[in-house]
């Protein structure tokens, strides 16, 4: 196995991390919302009850959507096999560029793994739309930088 394939596997299991904790935490929070709700209904009256009821329930439709997004992340990266070898880019690969590395699986930004910076793009993105079925060196250009793609793994 080469270190970009080490590296992979090690930012797959990065970002299954974080899109788990992220739905469990969207999941405590809707509960919480929800239970305080519920006391809302138990000891207010009048005006103050209704407004009470219908600001928790527009936060809980806000969760619920944040919670739909995050679940739709974490199936993408469950469907994605690390161990994969990409001679042309797609779902799942780690590219390299003279701009930076990437790797294509879901939107969560930057992360950082043994002092190196590697972006996790979604292919819906901008710049994962450009990188889908390119292959090394080839090159695009993105927000007025060049970029030239040196590995795919």
């Amino acid at each position: 196995m080469t270190e970009l394939s080490k590296i992979k596997s090690q930012l797959h299991l990065k970002c299954l991390e974080i899109a788990t904790s992220k739905v469990s935490d969207l999941k405590k929070i809707i509960n919480i919302t929800q239970e305080a709700a519920n006391n809302e209904t138990k000891s207010s009256a009048g005006d103050k009850h209704e407004t009470g009821r219908a600001m928790a329930q527009l936060e809980t439709e806000k969760l619920s959507k944040q919670l739909s997004e995050a679940l739709k992340i974490e199936q993408v990266l469950t469907q994605i096999n690390p161990n994969s070898e990409h001679k042309k880019i797609g779902l799942g690969s780690l590219i390299t560029t003279n701009n930076g590395t990437f790797y294509l699986s879901a939107s969560l930004g930057k992360v950082e793994i043994d002092k190196s910076v590697f972006y996790i793009i979604s292919p819906a993105s901008p710049i994962g739309k450009l990188l889908l079925t390119k292959k090394e060196k080839e090159s695009f250009s993105f927000n007025g930088k060049n970029y030239v793609i040196e590995t795919i793994v």
